[in-house]
């Protein structure tokens, strides 16, 4: 095993604390239990917006607080759910008076963790709604999960949230928002190689050099098939016509696509990917509106790549564009 760390035991503690450096304008950490912040929570008279997940997908989650986008992220151990107590301390952080958003990968021990986080707060009298994002379409009951994954359309949910909860949007509407995402938007990834765990040292399975594993989940669990190394216009296709036809998605239909590196994947061949799905969604005569590519739901430096198509109206559209400063996305005034 070849990674820039110290201690696999700390690679968590010391990867916030250097993230706390390098965007201290926008977030703050909390070391104990571990928490990221934007920098001003809590907003008072606004809905917050939480999610996290098991480290080593970054930037997700806390790449993605601040302004216009989450308030807070609970990073677990990696490719490990955050306790309840990391959920119950970025609530009590972030909690401005207008509720609270929990927003959930379909993973066992997250949806148990943080629903235990919720009743806590609950009790605590803080209004919250939890919202549950399963957009894999490769598999069903999965290791990990009972149904199907949270992948990547975990970043478009968390962006399109986050601008109605900044814009001024009560829980009620926030909640009502990310379920039409939910309900709208599907995934699928593949990968070439796997992950090495920090703690664990080696490969978390084999996959021969002229091999490829399809359907793969962020954490490296095993997909739908694993088959021979196909082109650039083969492994797009497998990706993209799963996810076309579970929605369905149809000819007129107004869409985002997100072309998602897992973090080993360079973008030279991400953008090549892109074209290709841009392609043959016009083929079937789908009109691709907004587009985002890059390494954003990763998993440590598997090389792999996902795609992923949410259906969009006008309101979506506008709350995409919305301004966004985190570290990880930035656009808009």
């Amino acid at each position: 095993m070849k990674k820039i760390i110290n201690d696999p035991s700390t690679v968590v503690a010391e990867s916030l604390r250097g993230m706390a450096m390098a965007h201290r304008d926008l977030i703050r950490v909390i070391e104990e239990p571990a928490v990221v912040v934007r920098a001003d929570a809590p907003v008072r008279g606004k809905v917050a917006v939480i999610s996290g997940g098991g480290s080593g997908h970054e930037p997700m989650h806390g790449g993605f607080v601040g302004r216009g986008m989450l308030d807070a992220a609970c990073p677990g151990a990696v490719f490990t759910s955050p306790t309840p107590d990391q959920v119950q301390a970025a609530v009590q952080e972030a909690h401005g008076g207008a509720g609270v958003l929990l927003v959930v990968k379909n993973y066992t021990g997250d949806v148990l963790n943080f629903e235990t986080a919720a009743e806590l707060a609950e009790a605590e009298d803080i209004p919250v709604r939890t919202v549950v994002i399963d957009d894999d379409v490769a598999v069903k009951d999965s290791l990990y999960t009972a149904g199907r994954r949270g992948v990547g359309g975990t970043v478009l949910l968390e962006k399109i949230v986050g601008a109605a909860a900044e814009r001024g949007d009560d829980l009620d509407a926030v909640e009502r928002l990310a379920r039409t995402v939910i309900g709208n938007v599907r995934s699928m990834g593949m990968a070439l190689t796997a992950p090495t765990v920090p703690h664990v040292g080696e490969p978390s399975f084999d996959l021969p050099a002229d091999e490829m594993e399809v359907g793969i989940g962020i954490h490296g669990e095993p997909g739908r098939a694993r088959m021979p190394l196909e082109n650039a216009d083969g492994i797009v296709t497998r990706l993209l016509e799963p996810i076309v036809e579970d929605l369905p998605f149809t000819g007129g239909d107004r869409v985002l696509l997100f072309t998602n590196s897992m973090g080993g994947t360079p973008l030279i061949e991400l953008y090549l990917a892109h074209g290709i799905a841009e392609r043959l969604l016009s083929e079937r005569g789908i009109v691709v509106e907004r587009r985002l590519v890059g390494p954003l739901i990763t998993s440590l430096e598997m090389q792999g790549m996902s795609l992923t198509l949410l259906k969009v109206d006008d309101e979506l559209l506008e709350l995409w564009d919305a301004p966004v400063h985190t570290p990880a996305l930035r656009w808009g005034g």
